[in-house]
């Protein structure tokens, strides 16, 4: 996700200031149609990986819909983190409907938007998938094994515009800082979904194959604090958590994780959240390289034969 083919489009996200802090956003959003007509709200399907009834995902649900957006929860019915990519694993699916906009489904987030896409959107597709907001970051490496990140991709994969939202910063989160912290993190995608609009007119949201992992900080104490401002980053490559195993002697390994982060990395999702802004990093449905990696490891395997 470093690959700077990306961007060129991000940093248009942020030529302005109003996408620059976290205030709340008190206008309707802008309308992907023609200039001049009535905006149209956009028809969202919210999905996580910390259960449908989750603090982030009612947030998101409530603050997206006041905002004018048409908003179906379609996400886990169990807490369903570190998932990933994970999806149809199964061969039967539990699904809940427990009250009017809102499914529950029995398996990972990637199920969720594959349930809601073809079930509950019916095949025409919804102009957005949001997964979040999450309790805690999705930066660096807990990007790559999120169940937040996965639920976008998902999304991606069927050609949908997809964001991935947390709220966290670059350590262990504080249940309450956290949990108060997600307002002015959805305040943030109102208005970042109100710029890509307003950007559309009638086109697509984002490039196709292009979505958005969104990391916002908590700030201050009681995690109600603005952000300093918003940053077009790349996922940090490091790795922080470490895992260990101790043999028990028994067949089995108790298994523990230690979280030893590295320095950051300059224009990195993890400078910026460490510095209270918002991390935008774009991302792709697919593992493909930038052209520059492309060319040096075709160079290092030119003339190679079976």
């Amino acid at each position: 996700m470093r690959s700077k083919r990306f961007l060129p489009f991000a940093a248009l996200l942020l030529c302005t200031p109003a996408l620059a802090g976290t205030a709340p956003a008190t206008a309707a959003p802008q309308s992907a149609a023609p200039h001049g007509s009535e905006p149209r709200p956009l028809r969202i399907l919210l999905t996580n990986d910390d259960g449908y009834n989750a603090p982030g995902i009612r947030t998101a649900f409530q603050l997206l819909t006041a905002a004018g957006h048409d908003v179906t929860i379609v996400a886990p019915l169990t807490n369903q983190s570190g998932t990933g990519t994970k999806m149809l694993s199964g061969t039967t699916v539990t699904v809940r409907h427990p009250e009017p906009k809102v499914w529950a489904v029995d398996g990972t987030p990637g199920d969720s938007v594959a349930f809601g896409l073809s079930e509950v959107f019916d095949g025409a597709a919804p102009d957005l998938v949001v997964s979040g907001t999450n309790f805690g970051p999705n930066v660096a490496g807990l990007a790559t094994h999120s169940g937040t990140v996965g639920g976008a991709i998902a999304a991606l994969e069927s050609g949908v515009p997809a964001i991935a939202v947390s709220t966290g910063g670059w350590a262990a989160p504080d249940p309450v800082a956290t949990v108060n912290a997600m307002r002015p993190t959805v305040e943030f995608v109102v208005k970042l979904i109100d710029r890509l609009q307003s950007r559309a007119r009638s086109g697509p949201l984002l490039p196709a194959g292009i979505g958005l992992n969104i990391n916002h900080p908590v700030v201050g104490a009681d995690g109600k604090g603005p952000a300093e401002g918003a940053a077009v980053t790349y996922q940090d490559p490091q790795s922080a958590l470490v895992p260990d195993f101790t043999d028990s002697g028994d067949g089995t390994w108790k298994v523990t994780v230690k979280f030893e982060p590295r320095p950051a990395a300059k224009g990195g999702d993890v400078e910026a959240v460490t510095a209270s802004k918002v991390a935008i990093s774009p991302m792709s449905a697919d593992w493909n390289t930038g052209p520059a990696d492309f060319a040096k490891v075709s160079a290092l395997l030119t003339g190679l034969r079976p």
